[in-house]
């Protein structure tokens, strides 16, 4: 009889999944304030500027997305941007989600939408995914099922108590200098150069191009979804002689007290020369200094020589999730 009730009750308050644009701020605040919560215990990061940003796109109705709905309550979205010829999906969140099968299936539903109306979208030939608080494979079915590509990515965390274990010294050809907002140009061009041919290239076409690698430092300098730019812990590696700009690391704080780096690179042909460590050993003094206590970074599993880098300066692995890619 109890189970009959049961089934009664789930029949009679159904999971609807909804347009986001049907909704507003007031709607959608509690599950972005546990979604900022779950953030914070997962991975040491503040959303609430994130939050604060899609909340305001909410309320213009320019955010395309779909609401999860269970008795007149929003407990789940997932919203995505079109990027010109691109869709990216920007945040899959379930409350609950980790704990519970049927909030599992509502994930898989969210991406299930989300993913089709990318697909029918005029004018959209490449889908692009990036759910870093989803461990790899648990969403990874509505993706796989239209035949995406998935590249394992690490999220990995050194704490700022020790200095950094940096081994090779730096090429006396080489000094390392602050960020300036003169070096949008140089960098764009470095960071193009850097990926090309790269596994990374294939996760985030906007490496590809100089325009596009100029629209991804415009997004993390000047935007807060990966956190706040931090100027001050972000620095440019330049060749003395030539005075070329030949690697670079960018940093956001994403806490008060943590830092994230959000771009670190160098150019093939100056590779193995201690830059890459001496740009992580400016960041992390640097931020170090300023009584930060963290700083992570992401790195494509499949970027071996990266991954060894880290590992040896004293990175650990704190999880593994998903970078999806769909084209045609």
């Amino acid at each position: 009889m109890a189970l009959q009730h049961a089934a009664s009750v789930r029949h009679r308050n159904p999971v609807e999944i909804l347009d986001l644009r049907h909704f507003s701020s007031v709607d959608l605040r509690p599950l972005l304030e546990d979604e900022t919560r779950t953030w914070s215990r997962l991975l040491s990061w503040d959303y609430s500027g994130s939050a604060d940003m899609i909340l305001r796109y909410v309320d213009a109705k320019i955010l395309p997305g779909y609401a999860a709905i269970e008795r007149g309550r929003i407990f789940g979205y997932a919203f995505f941007v079109y990027e010109g010829s691109k869709g990216v999906i920007g945040d899959l969140f379930v409350a609950n989600g980790s704990r519970t099968p049927d909030a599992h299936e509502v994930e898989q539903r969210l991406l299930t939408h989300v993913i089709e109306t990318l697909q029918q979208s005029p004018g959209i030939h490449r889908v692009e995914a990036q759910l870093l608080m989803h461990e790899t494979g648990i969403v990874a079915q509505p993706f796989l099922e239209q035949g995406f590509q998935r590249h394992p990515r690490l999220f990995m965390v050194m704490p700022l108590s020790r200095p950094l274990a940096v081994v090779n010294s730096l090429n006396a050809e080489v000094e390392i200098r602050r960020w300036s907002d003169q070096d949008y140009q140089l960098a764009a061009a470095v960071i193009t150069a850097a990926y090309r041919g790269h596994v990374d290239s294939q996760i985030n076409d906007q490496y590809r191009t100089l325009s596009g690698s100029l629209r991804f430092l415009n997004n993390i300098v000047r935007f807060p979804g990966c956190g706040f730019f931090d100027a001050e812990s972000s620095f440019v590696a330049i060749h003395k002689g030539t005075r070329n700009m030949i690697g670079l690391i960018l940093c956001s704080r994403v806490r008060h007290d943590v830092g994230h780096v959000t771009q670190v690179c160098v150019l093939p042909e100056y590779r193995s020369r201690g830059i890459g460590d001496a740009l992580l050993a400016a960041n992390a003094g640097n931020l170090r200094r300023r009584s930060f206590s963290l700083l992570s970074l992401t790195v494509t599993e499949a970027n071996s020589r990266a991954v060894e880098l880290y590992r040896r300066l004293g990175f650990t692995t704190d999880r593994v999730f998903d970078a999806f890619v769909g084209e045609g």
